[in-house]
């Protein structure tokens, strides 16, 4: 078994479907977006290049969408609080994902990535 699927399989409920749901929307996002196994948790690259991760807050234990170049974009639904990089988006489990919302941030950073702003490793 992959690391990525035994991550996953071994949260409970709720949240292991809000971060199943999360995997499936980002993978088919792009067709270029992949998983890997990297700091001990799921991240996704596009084309090699680190995009986004899924992660769960120690404090309130809602999963939350990491954003890697999360300081070049621009968007409401991301925080960044103290990090100097990323941002994340997080989610309740027990609520509907807010899909658009979703979406249109995966769109937003996979812009800087097509447009070349961050390089990835076929540029």
């Amino acid at each position: 078994m992959k690391e990525t699927d035994n991550y996953y399989l071994q949260k409970e409920e709720p949240v292991k479907s809000c971060l199943s749901a999360l995997r499936k929307i980002i993978l088919d996002r792009n067709p270029e977006i992949t998983e890997a196994w990297k700091y001990r948790m799921p991240f996704f690259c596009y084309k090699g290049k680190m995009f986004c991760y899924l992660w769960i807050d120690k404090k309130t234990n809602f999963p939350y969408l990491g954003i890697v170049e999360g300081k070049k974009i621009d968007h409401p639904g991301l925080v960044q609080d103290d990090r100097s990089r990323m941002k994340i988006m997080t989610f309740n489990p027990n609520e509907d994902l807010p899909l658009e919302t979703i979406l249109d941030i995966l769109d937003s950073v996979l812009l800087l990535y097509t447009s070349g702003l961050i390089k990835t490793k076929t540029r």
